[in-house]
Order: C-alpha cells, then structure tokens, then sequence
C-alpha cells in the first residue's frame, strides 16, 4: 500500500501529514510555506509512494463553504494538474485549529510553544488524516 497525505492549506502556511504505508497511523509531516508546497511535494514523491490526497475542506458552522475555499479551489486544480494520477478527496476541517491547540495544551506544551503557528497547522493536517481514516474504518 501507498501512503495517504493530507493537506491543510493556508494562504502563508500548508500543514502536511501522512499515514505510515500501512494506512493506519496519521503522523504530522511537516508545515511549508505555501509558496513552497509544490517543490516539496515534488521532492516527497520522488522518495515515497502516495495513493490520494486529503485536502481540507472548510465549512462555516450552517454548512456552507468558508470565504478560505475560493484560495483552496485554485490549489486544487494545480494539485491536479501536476499530480493526475493521484486521487484528491476533501475532508471537512471545521474546529480542526481550535482542536490542534488543545492537543497541544493537553500535551503539556508551554505557552511559548503553543503559539507556533506552523505547529497548529501540522497538527492540523493530521487531525483532517486521523478524522478520514476513523471514517474509513467506521
């Protein structure tokens, strides 16, 4: 099996993680600057096998897309333009941030670490991951 990469896009920072090749553990990968994201990716790929994206989809609290999606959609597109044969699947991320900063409180980060904003969106991206594998199992 081929790994499952999840995506958190923001316009400065993308937070990425993946699964191990097993597909059942959701690890935090890393968070690039946006700008950036391809590059990496393609330098990802390069070394490991990955068989869909995730990308997160976020949605105000009555459903509808946030004013963010009108950002993600061109990602998107490129994304599919240059990885083709790679699958893309959305995952709602509503609460995924607020989520990630009480794993970190949780976890006993200090208030100085807790204001990492690459952090936030790492843990992000493997919120969105671990949500979707739960599903897929459930």
């Amino acid at each position: 099996m081929a790994r499952i990469l999840a995506i958190d896009f923001g316009k400065k920072r993308t937070g990425v993680a993946v699964t191990d090749e097993l597909q059942l553990i959701a690890s935090g990968l890393t968070t690039v600057a946006t700008h950036d994201f391809f590059d990496f990716l393609a330098d990802y790929l390069k070394q490991e096998k990955v068989e869909l994206f995730l990308v997160g989809e976020p949605k105000q609290m009555n459903n509808e897309v946030s004013e963010s999606e009108a950002l993600i959609i061109p990602f998107i597109n490129r994304l599919t333009k240059v990885h083709p044969t790679i699958p893309i699947k959305r995952v709602d991320e509503r609460f995924t941030s607020k989520m990630a900063f009480q794993t970190m409180i949780d976890g006993g980060l200090k208030k100085k670490q807790r204001q990492n904003k690459a952090l936030i969106d790492e843990i992000s991206a493997t919120i969105i991951l671990q949500s979707y594998l739960y599903n897929l199992k459930n």
